[in-house]
């Protein structure tokens, strides 16, 4: 595949994603070619990462300066602790400004690594290499970082936008495919919000996208990759449109944090049952059509993506799902507030509903 450059324009940054094949043996040379300079680095790597790609990036950059700090990557570690022991190890082996930290891993490694580039003495340069397909086409892009704290997920964190995203595709013939369908939950989220013909394309070409077959997946990543570009260029601080990123998301991150972040349901998953949660709420109060909701539910049930909120609640967890959704950090008030969809491709934001709304329409889905 040939190499794709996508160049991200905000008002604190500009910077470029690259998207192909065998990159990272190209790493040198593509930091080079965008005029990243820096003597020393470290690389924050998530244990999962293949050796063989952790050798490939050494080499690559073994004229520079390089230190390796592994990080067990998972909900529970996206922590402040997490973050404090790579700006203590930056500390210790003196860092400046001028240096580099470097992302090897899925969403919550970069966040993580973000999170502490934009702390340490107030902003280190940052390079991002997503390794997961859930983090090439969503986390990886936009500049949001940030760790979970016991009220919730992602309350602590900044807008800090990277240097350069790298997205090397050979990374994802390591994953699970329960990895894979994780990624798919955001293209898909993308889809509806604002693509109504990547939607059709999605539904269409499903199996060959999830079974990673060319050209589907680059064709695939790149669509989704411009349309968070779009979002992103347009409100880079979450003020208005890039409010419409979170459909889904606000039962998603209660689902999460109601489960302890176990891997009985994982983020992509998480995002999956969120939305079509989501859509059934923007159903009910008559925004959405059924004929859609219909045909979005099919796509659901012949994918075999998580649907039924019953799989993983009972009655019993409305209470702590509420209370999670309650101090999601986009609502202002005491009122939850929700992006809803209005058909696939439009989106309403800033909807705000009382608890009790919210909690007899979960109890009537749960009880269904």
């Amino acid at each position: 595949m040939r190499k794709i450059k996508l160049v991200i324009k905000t008002k604190s940054q500009r910077y470029p994603i690259i998207i192909g094949t065998n990159l990272v043996e190209k790493l040198s040379q593509i930091i080079k070619e965008n005029s990243i300079n820096f003597e020393k680095c470290l690389v924050v790597v998530d244990k999962n990462v293949p050796k063989k790609m952790i050798s490939k990036i050494k080499n690559s950059l073994s004229k520079k300066e390089l230190f390796i700090h592994y990080f067990n990557a998972n909900e529970k570690n996206k922590n402040q602790n997490s973050t404090n022991k790579i700006l203590d190890l930056l500390l210790k082996k003196n860092f400046s400004r001028e240096d580099c930290i470097f992302s090897l891993g899925g969403g919550i490694t970069g966040d993580v690594t973000g999170f502490a580039a934009s702390l340490f003495k107030r902003g280190l340069k940052f390079i991002n290499i997503p390794t997961t397909l859930l983090s090439q086409v969503d986390s990886s892009i936009g500049g949001k970082t940030g760790v979970n704290t016991s009220s919730g997920k992602n309350l602590i964190g900044s807008f800090y936008q990277p240097k350069l995203v790298i997205s090397d595709s050979n990374f994802l013939k390591t994953l699970p495919k329960r990895e894979i369908i994780c990624g798919y939950g955001e293209i898909l989220k993308h889809a509806l919000i604002l693509d109504k013909n990547l939607y059709q394309f999605l539904n269409k070409n499903f199996s060959e996208i999830v079974n990673l077959k060319s050209p589907y997946i680059e064709q695939t990543i790149f669509k989704s990759c411009k349309i968070k570009k779009k979002v992103v260029e347009k409100d880079e601080k979450e003020k208005n449109l890039r409010k419409i990123l979170n459909f889904g998301h606000t039962f998603a991150h209660s689902f999460e944090a109601t489960l302890k972040y176990s891997k009985k349901l994982n983020h992509g998953e998480a995002v999956l049952l969120g939305m079509i949660t989501a859509l059934k709420f923007s159903l009910n109060n008559k925004f959405f059509r059924q004929k859609e909701y219909f045909s979005i539910l099919n796509h659901y049930e012949k994918s075999k993506l998580p649907s039924n909120i019953k799989n993983y609640f009972s009655k019993k967890d409305l209470k702590k799902i509420l209370f999670y959704m309650l101090k999601d950090k986009k609502n202002n008030s005491d009122q939850i507030n929700l992006i809803l969809l209005k058909n696939i491709g439009s989106t309403i934001i800033d909807k705000k509903y009382d608890k009790e709304k919210i909690n007899l329409f979960l109890k009537t889905e749960l009880s269904n």
